[in-house]
């Protein structure tokens, strides 16, 4: 399975604003977080799963997440190829990062904030973990 970025929209009125990510299945999600990011010097990764996918949805402030595909849990070579995704409370989307990937991100603004809802309970995070030094893949700016 691929990375997908998963567009939505906003509506606008009176009232208020409504965002939505209509194409969004949640059908999959067991559990939810909100992370808040207060400081954007700071690099916050790299967390891989095996088993356990993920989507993210920014909902104030802007983000910058970088994916890599891991091609060997232990040994990760630390000169894969990065993608990187824009994500920004201003336009609605939701980033799906099946399984095998590992997540970096940096906020692009204080207090930036974004939910990650995930497809295992938290009782499995123990079992599906993996981590690497934030400096480990060269190619992360």
């Amino acid at each position: 399975m691929k990375v997908q970025v998963l567009n939505g929209g906003k509506h606008v009125d009176s009232r208020g604003r409504l965002d939505h990510v209509n194409d969004f299945d949640m059908s999959e999600v067991k559990r939810m977080y909100l992370i808040t990011h207060i400081d954007p010097s700071v690099k916050r990764g790299w967390r891989a799963h095996k088993l356990e996918q993920r989507w993210f949805y920014v909902v104030e402030g802007s983000f910058e997440v970088s994916l890599v595909k891991i091609d060997d849990w232990v040994n990760p070579n630390p000169d894969l190829q990065l993608e990187v995704y824009v994500l920004s409370a201003d336009k609605p989307q939701v980033l799906h990062v099946p399984v095998g990937y590992a997540t970096g991100f940096k906020a692009l603004e204080r207090d930036a904030k974004f939910i990650v809802y995930a497809d295992f309970g938290i009782e499995n995070a123990v079992n599906d973990n993996y981590q690497y030094p934030s400096d480990y893949f060269t190619n992360w700016k």
